[in-house]
């Protein structure tokens, strides 16, 4: 019976407006730094798929994949970690990051990605790439 709704759902929480972060909140300069590098160096728009920054399509990982333990996905029956839409970050700061907020800070999340991925970002290139998530 529900079959049939699920692409008119999906559509519908794909075009729900992600609220913007307050005035302030980010270093200007250094996200249009750190959008270079998003979508650039860093290849986190291979995933995080600018405009909607997720993954379109099935958008799920293995632990291997991004580096970490199958701990969550091993709850879900896929066994999978889906790609988390970056729009709309700044609301999602208490508590850490990640699926089970492994991670205190976006900063510990980028070091992940650089560490797991062999990036070679420097330290002003993970903080440029911190205010970019910032002002998403």
């Amino acid at each position: 019976m529900i079959t049939s709704k699920l692409a008119a759902l999906q559509f519908y929480q794909l075009a729900i407006p992600a609220p913007t972060p307050p005035a302030g909140s980010f270093d200007q300069a250094a996200a249009q730094r750190g959008q270079a590098l998003f979508d650039g160096q860093a290849k986190c728009a291979t995933c995080h798929v600018p405009p909607l920054f997720t993954e379109p399509g099935w958008a799920m990982h293995k632990a291997a994949e991004i580096g970490i333990d199958t701990f969550q996905a091993d709850r879900s029956p896929d066994k999978q970690y889906r790609t988390t839409p970056l729009k709309g970050l700044f609301t999602r700061q208490k508590g850490g990051f990640y699926h089970d907020g492994r991670f205190a800070t976006l900063e510990a999340v980028v070091n992940h990605y650089s560490d797991h991925f062999k990036l070679s970002l420097t330290a002003p290139q993970k903080r440029d790439l911190v205010e970019y998530l910032k002002s998403l």
